[in-house]
């Protein structure tokens, strides 16, 4: 690998560094990590949805892979896990994320991180996952729909933009903040190419700024995890070094190299917030008191509609607060706070739309469901889980309607069954050629 002779001069540094550039040489190291809010990883290891080579040992449910197109699987259309690099899945579990918490998650996008610890919350708190973004918020929030997160709020901001309605509001903040990317060297080429000292530097200080807007929005004795995926001084040791002197105590750090672990290199340091900004129930008693009157909940008649779908489509009601923006229904965490005055790409699961008199289901609604808990599912052979996830019609066992289209037991999207055959539902964006 050809690298610019000042990384080089910066890597010598290493007592090991012979082994780190020649490491350099070899392929990148590819992981997932098992859904567990649709499948236990056992059942997922004893099915063989993909070719795993041995476990990671520093992430939980998490496996080394030889597949080369993990993403082209029927499993992946359905949710089941996440493609992950393995170093980079050592950061979430350090926050420790238990259900019923209030969780962010500052710089989200692609997903990995935030879907790791929404699988931790097993579906119940408020994670909120931000990127600021657009592009970036989209793929973000197309990845926790198909992995059925279903208590995730994605947002698209400025951090410095959500410190003074956040503040001192989370229990937990995991900041994997945007870096020079030395861990990403072998799998992406362009993380090389845009390489300098001076992007070193302009990153060390854009980290701090967004670690300055998280300090504000964590309570006191709340934890945050501070990781980034490059191995220089200034962005991760210097980094930490500097939020510790500000309200925090340090706990423990990691530094994976990929000489040294298998994966591509990771840095992950653990905090607890010390001090409060100001008093400590203050943001939570403003974002859930009197505040949540300006949550736009979903009018009568459009609730009567949902629950009409809901008990024919579902043996079981679904938990949350009934939202309505525009057309669209949301089932949003219990206790969400008010959305006005955020960019918000998805609060809870999009139920589907208000079209006239009827309710119109979302693909969204059928990913974040129980495979067990539909009344009305067409499972489909792995030819016809292809062709369904091409667009194509297949044949349908279910009564005429509304129905999900399942493959193992797990969905992978809707259609409506008319005369043996399923009118295919799948979302023309996601479709397969």
């Amino acid at each position: 690998m050809n690298l610019p002779e000042e990384y080089i001069a910066r890597m010598r540094a290493l007592p090991d560094a012979d082994g780190y550039f020649s490491c350099l040489d070899e392929p990148p190291v590819r992981g997932v990590r098992v859904n567990t809010l649709k499948i236990s990883p056992s059942r997922f290891l004893s099915e063989g949805f993909l070719q795993t080579d041995g476990a990671v040992s520093w992430a939980e449910n998490c496996f080394y892979i030889k597949d080369e197109k993990p993403g082209k699987s029927l499993a992946f259309a359905a949710g089941l896990f996440y493609v992950q690099e393995p170093s980079a899945a050592c950061a979430a579990p350090l926050l420790r994320a238990k259900p019923g918490e209030r969780i962010l998650d500052l710089c989200s996008a692609p997903g990995g991180k935030g879907t790791q610890l929404a699988a931790a919350m097993r579906g119940e708190g408020i994670l909120v996952l931000n990127e600021k973004i657009p592009s970036r918020a989209a793929i973000l929030s197309e990845n926790v729909m198909r992995q059925g997160v279903r208590n995730a709020v994605v947002t698209c901001a400025d951090p410095e933009a959500l410190e003074a309605r956040f503040e001192n509001y989370f229990d937990k903040i995991l900041v994997d903040a945007p870096c020079s990317g030395e861990g990403m060297f072998r799998k992406e080429p362009a993380a090389l190419a845009e390489w300098s000292g001076q992007n070193v530097r302009m990153c060390a200080d854009r980290q701090r700024k967004i670690l300055n807007s998280a300090a504000k929005m964590l309570r006191a004795g709340g934890r945050l995890v501070y990781s980034t995926c490059t191995f220089s001084e200034e962005e991760d040791e210097k980094n930490a070094a500097w939020l510790a002197g500000r309200g925090f105590s340090f706990i423990e750090e990691h530094k994976l190299y990929p000489h040294r672990v298998r994966g591509e290199g990771h840095y992950a340091a653990v905090f607890e917030k010390t001090a409060a900004n100001e008093t400590e129930t203050g943001a939570p008693a403003r974002l859930n008191a009197n505040a949540r009157a300006r949550l736009p909940r979903a009018d009568k008649r459009s609730a009567a509609l949902w629950r009409a779908f809901e008990g024919e489509f579902f043996a079981a009601p679904l938990s949350g607060e009934l939202l309505r923006f525009g057309n669209a229904l949301y089932l949003a965490p219990e206790g969400v706070f008010p959305l006005d005055g955020l960019k918000v790409l998805r609060s809870g699961v999009r139920l589907g739309e208000i079209s006239g008199d009827r309710f119109e289901p979302d693909h969204a609604l059928a990913l974040a469901a129980d495979g067990e808990n539909f009344c009305n599912a067409n499972e489909l052979s792995d030819v016809d889980a292809a062709k369904y996830l091409r667009g194509e019609e297949v044949p349908s066992s279910c009564g005429k309607g509304w129905c999900a289209a399942t493959w193992h037991g797990f969905a992978l999207g809707l259609g409506k069954s008319v005369g043996g055959v399923m009118k295919n539902k799948y979302p023309k964006s996601l479709r397969r050629p």
